[in-house]
């Protein structure tokens, strides 16, 4: 096998050259853009190039599933396991991060067209899937992923990312060649441009903005795209410029007839299916626990798959002292399932110590100091030596789970003539006192919503353009690119927000910033919220399965009731991973390196020199407007 060299460890970082030009395809290129995310994959690493010269794959590797030789990566089908390959050829490679966690089942509905396998790996699950479906191989695999294939007889490169955005898969090209990686500092050390793209950074610092909703492949970086989530690219060499394309999408749409029993009996099915898959491994599981609805779910269903088994590890983030702290809440569900707990407390003196590492991680800017908690929990994680952790990610998202939803879902009812009920779950959540917007703009948005969104997006432009802080001559540098990232949904129904915030913009930057802050630390995340075919289930409930009766995320809820102590289930207030940020930014040295970063910015004519003159505003991290959070991170990427 030319060009091969392996060790003997499984993902999670991968990077490549394609290029017809083979000076720009070494092993060299190739192994500098593999160290400089080493810490993705501590267990090994892998490169390949093949007999022309003109393909190279990179592989660093976290060792989950089959943890030997066999199983590393690069990997290629051996001759024999495909029936349609003959004996001597080698007709596909891989590079592959992520997990197929279905693979088993995969693997027998292949093994039925008459493949062979020789590893207990996923990865050659991948290539024969792709060898046998080709591109609709993307159709049966449940699970988070960005891999590339080479197909050497049709000389094409095949690469794919997960429906959600799990695992990232960014890319460069230019006439000569394409360069990928699973993050950006790959291309980077490839020697592809830093070069940051300012339209970008306005939105963020005025907007908050950590992604274009308009353009799912723009990044803080000119000339580096990310391949969006649920999409394919295709290169062949008669053809060198990528072509992509959408495999999979959520239907908001179509609503089924189901009861409340039915639909509670199915949503336990499929979500004890994900959790059952997702603690497939060959190496040490734990789960995060943040006293929250989410992960108290999950770690009731695996104390309910591995009754007699050792207890579970679980990890929180807490803060003694802070009104928001969650400790009273994981004490609950420890002692309820008697799990073994680890606790970390961030402070403002570690934020300060491991903020630039964290940036270093990020790449993008983050909006708040609330991914630092998790950052800490994954580091935890380490240091008890658990490789994978299961996370509740994604339920908010898909299920109604923050309170802004309310309003949203009282305007379907007033739009629908559902007036009974939108007074009745009106009163409800005002008689809980749980916080959400509603005034004489919510009445008219509930019969014009277009009207609304075309409202709500002059707004978010004047407030881009015209930020008081912006430096004039930086928005007249971007003329022509106002508009640019500026959208906001039609919304008729409560399905419409969950999906922009689920397949649109919300959702994948979260996952961004789980996917850097574990891998970080060389661990893994798994999200059983965000099995397929239970989100597809959910969205295709009628809007008062998710919210009902004065509560948020009812289904989850009411399937979760008995299982979990009642203040756990039916607890009214969402914190989630929320830190002191407001009493962090009190700190002295913070605010020191705060106003360093506006200094920074202010001298690269971003922003006004009087922003130097105005003291730092401390906020919490959810609160609106966090611009000096935002110069803190933003200066980290210029």
């Amino acid at each position: 096998m030319p060009g091969f060299v392996l060790d003997n460890f499984n993902m999670c970082g991968i990077a490549g050259i394609i290029s017809l030009n083979n000076l720009l395809v070494s092993k060299g290129r190739i192994t500098k853009m593999t160290d400089s995310i080493a810490y993705r994959g501590p267990d090994g690493e892998g490169y390949w190039i093949n007999n022309e010269g003109t393909v190279g794959f990179g592989h660093r590797r976290l060792a989950i599933i089959d943890l030997t030789k066999a199983a590393a990566q690069p990997m290629q089908l051996q001759p024999g396991v495909s029936p349609s390959c003959d004996g001597k050829e080698e007709r596909y490679t891989i590079t592959y991060n992520g997990e197929i966690y279905n693979y088993i089942e995969v693997k027998e509905a292949l093994s039925k067209k008459g493949y062979r396998f020789q590893t207990q790996s996923d990865t050659e699950i991948i290539l024969a899937a792709y060898d046998y479906w080709k591109e609709e191989c993307l159709y049966h695999f449940d699970g988070m992923f960005s891999f590339a294939i080479w197909d050497n007889r049709e000389k094409t490169l095949f690469a794919a990312r997960d429906r959600f955005g799990e695992k990232p898969f960014y890319y460069y090209e230019d006439k000569e060649q394409f360069v990928f990686g699973s993050e950006m500092k790959a291309l980077w050390a490839a020697g592809v441009e830093k070069k940051t793209d300012e339209k970008m950074l306005l939105n963020y610092i005025t907007l908050g903005h950590v992604q274009n909703a308009n353009d799912k492949e723009q990044t803080f970086f000119v000339n580096i795209y990310a391949l969006p989530p649920a999409h394919y690219l295709q290169i062949n060499f008669s053809n060198f410029r990528a072509r992509i394309h959408t495999y999979w999408d959520i239907d908001k749409e179509n609503t089924v007839k189901i009861t409340a029993n039915g639909a509670m009996e199915k949503f336990a099915d499929l979500f004890k299916k994900s959790v059952t898959r997702r603690l497939r491994s060959d190496v040490s599981i734990g789960t995060s626990l943040s006293g929250g609805l989410d992960s108290s779910a999950i770690a009731a269903t695996i104390h309910q798959l591995q009754k007699g088994h050792p207890k579970l590890q679980s990890f929180s983030a807490v803060f003694p002292g802070f009104e928001k702290d969650e400790s009273a809440y994981i004490q609950t569900v420890v002692k309820k399932f008697r799990l073994q707990n680890f606790q970390t407390i961030p402070t403002a003196e570690g934020l300060i110590k491991d903020f630039q590492t964290l940036c270093y991680h990020q790449e993008e800017p983050f909006g708040s100091s609330s991914i630092y908690a998790q950052f800490k929990v994954f580091e935890l994680a380490k240091q008890h030596q658990v490789k994978v952790l299961l996370d509740g990610q994604g339920a908010d998202e898909t299920q109604a789970g923050y309170n802004n939803y309310i309003h949203w879902y009282l305007q379907q009812l007033l739009s629908r003539n559902k007036i009974r009920t939108f007074q009745h779950e009106k009163k409800l959540f005002q008689k809980k006192k749980i916080p959400f917007k509603w005034g004489a703009k919510n009445y008219l948005a509930a019969f014009f919503p277009s009207h609304a969104s075309i409202q709500l997006e002059r707004i978010e432009y004047n407030n881009a353009i015209r930020h008081p802080a912006i430096n004039p001559d930086f928005v007249r540098s971007l003329r022509g690119r106002e508009w640019e990232g500026i959208h906001k949904p039609i919304i008729t129904k409560l399905n419409d927000i969950l999906y922009f915030n689920t397949y649109t913009m919300g959702l994948e930057e979260l996952l961004r910033f789980a996917d850097r802050n574990s891998m970080a630390h060389g661990r893994e995340v798994r999200l059983p919220f965000l099995n397929h075919e239970l989100v597809e289930f959910i969205f295709s409930l009628p809007a008062h399965f998710k919210i009902h009766d004065g509560c948020t995320k009812w289904l989850l809820r009411s399937s979760m009731n008995k299982k979990l102590p009642n203040e756990i289930v039916w607890r009214n207030d969402k914190v989630g991973y929320e830190p002191p940020q407001h009493q962090w930014m009190q700190n002295e040295t913070l605010k020191d390196f705060i106003h360093e970063s506006k200094r920074k910015l202010v001298n690269n004519r971003i922003l006004k020199k009087t922003v130097l003159d105005k003291k730092v505003l401390p906020l919490t991290a959810y609160q609106k407007d966090n611009f000096d959070w935002r110069y803190l991170c933003a200066a980290q990427i210029i």
